[in-house]
């Protein structure tokens, strides 16, 4: 089997890795929800030789985050949890941050709506949920490219496309986790951070 490859993560590994460093502090243990090809984990494990980087997925993307994981040989990078956010309960883990990467747009609404309640009932007080992608404000695209994006997917998918922040901020607050930021990134992304203040509604 060839290592997976994703083109998106090489561009956007280092503007991510430089919000990563400013949250994630010494000791702590990063759950990342679709680990994907297994680059990023990779990538930020190196990077942040302090932090302990947790992998999931679902069973049939395993094998190529296990690839990336094996050459890189890092004691840092945990081997992938199975964890369908759809799915409860979720593997056990204990995390004091979640990052998640170019997930909610590939997922149907319903699936945003239960890996932002997981992430709720996950995290203890102060935990950090940091989600990274495309977003659309109160129903407006950013940028022409992020509009004809959204059409693809949803062409291709219909329960697929760019989530609208002020829905996917709504969940959060209902699963406890407070709004802290919401960084540009290039290409028309975001990153989006929440810290875990309350139990879930």
């Amino acid at each position: 089997m060839t290592k997976p490859f994703s083109q998106a993560c090489e561009n956007n590994k280092g503007p991510i890795l430089e919000v990563l460093r400013r949250y994630l502090r010494p000791g702590c243990t990063v759950l990342e929800i679709g680990s994907g090809t297994g680059q990023h984990a990779v990538f930020f494990g190196g990077q942040l030789p302090e932090v302990t980087w947790q992998t999931s997925d679902r069973r049939p993307n395993h094998a190529g985050i296990r690839l990336w994981l094996d050459e890189a040989g890092l004691s840092n990078v945990r081997r992938p949890l199975a964890l369908d956010v759809l799915q409860e309960p979720w593997s056990a883990v204990d995390a004091d941050a979640v990052f998640s990467a170019n997930t909610a747009h590939i997922m149907s609404w319903t699936a945003v709506e239960a890996m932002v309640s997981g992430v709720g009932r996950l995290l203890a007080g102060g935990g950090l949920f940091l989600l990274y992608g495309p977003f659309s404000y109160a129903g407006v695209h950013t940028s022409n490219s992020n509009r004809a994006f959204d059409e693809s997917l949803r062409l291709r998918d219909p329960s697929m496309g760019i989530r609208d922040f002020e829905r996917v901020v709504a969940l959060a607050e209902a699963a406890g986790l407070a709004f802290l930021e919401d960084v540009a990134m290039p290409a028309n992304n975001r990153l989006i951070a929440w810290r875990k203040t309350s139990a879930p509604a």
